[in-house]
Formats: structure tokens, sequence, C-alpha cells
């Protein structure tokens, strides 16, 4: 079951990279995302107050739910608006994905002091692997795109810090949200801050073509029910390490529909790329990780969302 969730959390959470690329086409970042987390937010919030919904809502406090608002704000404005914005500067989207594949050198580094989740040497193997694979898919993608700026390079990278961020910020926490609580709570902080974005910038008029209405139902069900909702159940029942580990696959997987739908590159050195990142998610899910002070079922039981 967790691999099968595993491969469906790399699909789903890869198409996001797509459908920014479908979207941004057509429309600026903070149009199609304003557009985005709409009517996802007003779905959601009808959900919680109909009277089945309410009961997960009853023991959180202010701080619980202020804790969700700002682990929303990092996870998903942040995170995606940065994402969002590289790609309409015009780095690939597989370059974009590529970039986030860092994201668990980071993790794995901070996963033992923050969260007592440490990693073994297999491990450490395993993301210094994937690193490689992302280093070749990133060098191939880099030298066959023209025209974009060193430094839009940059802004991924800062997308990929704001979702450590937010992983780590949830994580620490001990208070169990239902998937529906956080959902709710993180989509309404991102429709708020993107419509009020949209409106500050007068991009809040959606385009009349069918591909931007395209993209936009795209982004709701595949990467916001499916990749975003997927990357909190396998955090929950995998952790920290493993989970970002998969993040290597993305790159390689984004290339993979880069080149289908968009004609990207797709050279030799990206399919080495993937094999390389293939072989480092498998040597860091095969290991354990070793946790001293306390089991890793009663750890994974206390930061269980």
């Amino acid at each position: 079951m967790n691999v099968l969730l595993s491969a469906a959390f790399v699909l789903c959470w890869s198409s996001g990279f797509v459908g920014a690329k479908l979207g941004t086409e057509d429309a600026g970042a903070t149009t199609l995302l304003m557009w985005r987390f709409l009517p996802l937010a007003a779905v959601l919030a009808g959900a919680a107050v109909h009277r089945r919904g309410r009961s997960a809502w009853r023991s959180l406090t202010p701080r619980d739910l202020t804790r969700q608002a700002v682990i929303g704000l990092l996870s998903q404005s942040g995170y995606l608006l940065t994402v969002y914005y590289a790609i309409q500067l015009g780095v690939s989207s597989g370059t974009t994905a590529l970039i986030d594949g860092t994201q668990p050198l980071v993790a794995g580094a901070l996963a033992g002091p923050l969260l007592r989740e440490y990693v073994s040497p297999r491990q450490w193997l395993g993301l210094c692997l994937g690193l490689a694979g992302v280093a070749l898919v990133t060098t191939a993608d880099a030298a066959a795109t023209r025209g974009v700026a060193w430094w839009t390079y940059v802004v991924p990278f800062a997308g990929m810090l704001s979702l450590v961020a937010a992983t780590f910020l949830d994580r620490r926490s001990r208070t169990q949200v239902t998937p529906a609580v956080s959902m709710t709570v993180h989509c309404t902080t991102s429709a708020l801050v993107f419509t009020a974005m949209a409106f500050m910038t007068g991009t809040a008029t959606p385009p009349v073509s069918a591909s931007f209405w395209l993209a936009t139902l795209w982004l709701i069900t595949l990467s916001t029910f499916g990749g975003y909702g997927l990357y909190w159940l396998v955090l929950q029942r995998s952790g920290v390490t493993e989970v970002n580990t998969l993040m290597f696959l993305m790159a390689p997987v984004t290339a993979v529909w880069g080149a289908a739908m968009f004609d990207e590159p797709f050279t030799t050195q990206t399919a080495l790329g993937l094999g390389v990142a293939l072989v480092a998610v498998g040597l860091v899910r095969g290991a354990s990780s070793r946790t001293p002070n306390a089991p890793k079922d009663q750890t994974e039981a206390t930061h269980s969302r």
C-alpha cells in the first residue's frame, strides 16, 4: 500500500509543475493561483460547516488553527508562488522540479536535531546519490535552455526551503489535526493571500481561454487533492526522510511530462539522472531511520496528523 501511495504521490506532485506550465501560458502566476484556490476554499469551507464536519474542529484551539494557517502559508502560498513565478520567467518545468530535488538533503540534515528522526549511513548514501541524479538532470536541462537569467534558478530554491519549513513545523506539532481540517485551513489561507495579491497587482481577472480553465481544473484535482493531500499522508506514514527522498523522483518524472507535452528536452543524460534517482530512493526506503531515544512507532504517533 505504501508503495502505491508513494507512486501516486510522485505522479500527482509532478503534475503540478505541468499544470503550472499550462496555466502560466495564458495568465500570470497570481491569477492562476487565485483561481486555483478560491473554488477549493469555498468547497472545503462549505464541507466544514456541515454538521458531520464540525466535530473535527471542536478540539482545536485558536493556537492550533494559527499554526495550521502558518503551515499553509509556507507549504502552499510560499512554495507555489515561487514555483509558478520561476516557470513564468522561463525556467522549464523539469528544471524547477530538479531544484526542488535538493529538499531531501536539507530535510535529512535537520530531521535528527529537530525531530529525532535520525538518518542512517545508508540513507545518507542514498540522499547524496539522489543529489547526483538531480545534478545530472539539471545540467542537461540548463544546457538545452537559452535566454533564462541565472537568478531565476534561485526562485524555486526559496520555495523548496519554504516547504521544508512547513514540513518541520507540522511534524513538531503535538496536536492531531485531521487531513480535512488542515486542507481547509491551508487552502483558505492561500485563497486569501493569492486573491489579495491578484487584486493589488491588477491581475484578478482570469483569461477566457479554455486552456487556462483546463489547467486550473488539472491543478485542483491532481495537484492539490492528489499531490498535496498525499504529501501529508505519506509523511504521516513514512516520516520526513523517506517522503522527502521521493522528491528526487519529481525532476525526472516531470522531465518526462515536459518532453511529452511541451517538447522540452529529454536527453540521455536526463535518462541517466532518472536511473540514479531511482537507485537513491531504493537505498533510502530500504534503510531504517534510527531513533535512539524513542521507538519509531512512538515518534510517528506523537507527530502524526
